[in-house]
């Protein structure tokens, strides 16, 4: 078990200098035989030891034991082809021949999938109890490959290069939150979408951009409706719904896009640091909420500062109080959580910031003076810069009932070495 006593920004009331406490961190580590995917060598290249990846999402059903956690998995081992030489050993040319923009999956088959987990503290360990594969309505696993959408998709291709089919039923789970009744809610990234799973497995309902994209999974195994801003479907390929926060009782959802969108082009969403909120009811299936949060500068994130402005982006949110969040920002070394209020924040929902037609857009108006918009709120509770012993590409977050932060990294499904760590931090005061 590994403890470090680590400074941090506590959760004052706005307007306040924040002031500096020393939390307790515990960081747990599992050698539990199901987080095992077995090896995979690329023909004439290298081989990886493969882990299974249960970090992308984390979430503590109010109720259940201050032990008990559920965690969600990544679509499975992915490489996309612009990384494909530094992981496969392999050029790029070779291995992605019959697409050089698409996207490897050594183990095509795999289904994202929940487990649920038990924190071990006293041991630095945490075990997995359970595990549920994402299935079709008639109880087919799914994969987590791209779904067959008409241009805003990566060319799914295995691990010898060919390519693979799309799939209509397949999801990218990311955020999480787990109801009452076992069912659960997941912000997907593909689509983007966000999705209802039974306790068993089995999707109930996909909910999608209106515009077309229900039309484009007609073929799903299970039932997809229209229900998002037709905006949200011009969602950079890769950026779209990674986090998902909600209160308790699932009456109402916050998703967040991981990025702002490519609205009009892909060179508007490398510039632009304006991200959107949703608030969402299930019940009415319909967005009552939105609002603008904007991303901090790249040049900030101080483990890997650049110049690029969509290296930061948003992996994961947790539900504070109403219209209240913590919102994990990252870059993939460095990870900053912010409070985020959005009362005193422009709800933009059904305005012309969600047509397609309006110019600039959004998305081009990094400078929002003169917009008629105030984006939300952001104050820095946690910088991983200060802390660098802590773990890279942190995408989970639950709160426990002792007002203890739990944080997770995402390991990749173990493609460049790294495995999962749940972290601990005790002694945050987060306003609960």
């Amino acid at each position: 078990m590994r403890r470090l006593l680590l400074s941090a920004c506590l959760l004052l009331p706005f307007g306040m200098q924040p002031a500096m406490a020393a939390p307790e961190i515990t960081v747990l580590t599992s050698e539990d035989p199901i987080l095992g995917l077995g090896r995979f060598t690329f023909q004439g290249g290298r081989t990886m030891e493969l882990s299974v990846g249960i970090g992308s999402a984390a979430y503590h059903r109010p109720g259940d034991s201050a032990d008990i956690v559920y965690m969600l998995s990544d679509r499975g081992p992915n490489i996309a082809c612009s990384d494909a030489e530094s992981f496969t050993g392999l050029p790029r040319a070779q291995i992605c021949a019959e697409d050089r923009n698409g996207r490897i999956y050594p183990v095509p088959s795999y289904s994202p999938t929940l487990y649920g987990v038990q924190l071990l503290p006293e041991q630095g360990r945490f075990r997995v109890f359970d595990s549920i594969a994402l299935k079709t309505r008639d109880g087919h696993p799914i994969t987590g490959l791209t779904n067959p959408l008409r241009g805003r998709t990566e060319q799914p291709l295995d691990g010898q290069g060919r390519r693979l089919a799309y799939d209509a039923s397949a999801i990218d789970a990311e955020g999480m939150v787990r109801l009452p009744d076992g069912s659960i809610w997941i912000g997907e990234e593909n689509a983007p979408s966000l999705v209802h799973v039974a306790p068993d497995g089995r999707i109930l309902r996909r909910v999608v951009p209106a515009g077309g994209t229900a039309g484009e999974l007609s073929a799903a195994g299970y039932e997809v409706v229209e229900g998002l801003p037709a905006i949200l479907a011009r969602r950079q390929s890769n950026r779209g719904i990674e986090s998902l926060a909600g209160t308790p009782d699932g009456a109402t959802f916050y998703a967040v896009v991981q990025n702002p969108l490519a609205n009009p082009d892909a060179a508007a969403y490398r510039a632009a640091r304006n991200s959107r909120i949703l608030r969402y009811d299930p019940a009415a299936n319909r967005v009552t909420g939105e609002w603008v949060y904007q991303l901090d500068l790249p040049q900030s994130f101080r483990l890997d500062p650049s110049d690029a402005q969509n290296d930061p982006r948003i992996s994961e949110t947790a539900w504070l109080g109403p219209d209240r969040l913590l919102v994990l920002e990252r870059t993939e070394k460095t990870t900053k959580l912010f409070e985020v209020r959005l009362a005193e924040a422009t709800n933009i929902a059904g305005t012309r910031w969600d047509d397609g037609e309006t110019r600039p857009t959004l998305e081009q108006s990094n400078d929002l003076s003169g917009r008629g918009i105030t984006p939300v709120t952001k104050r820095l509770v946690l910088d991983t810069a200060d802390h660098p012993q802590l773990p890279g590409k942190l995408e989970g977050i639950a709160l426990l009932p002792d007002g203890t932060l739990m944080l997770v990294n995402d390991d990749d499904f173990g493609i460049g070495g790294e495995r999962t760590k749940i972290i601990l931090v005790r002694g945050l005061n987060l306003g609960l």
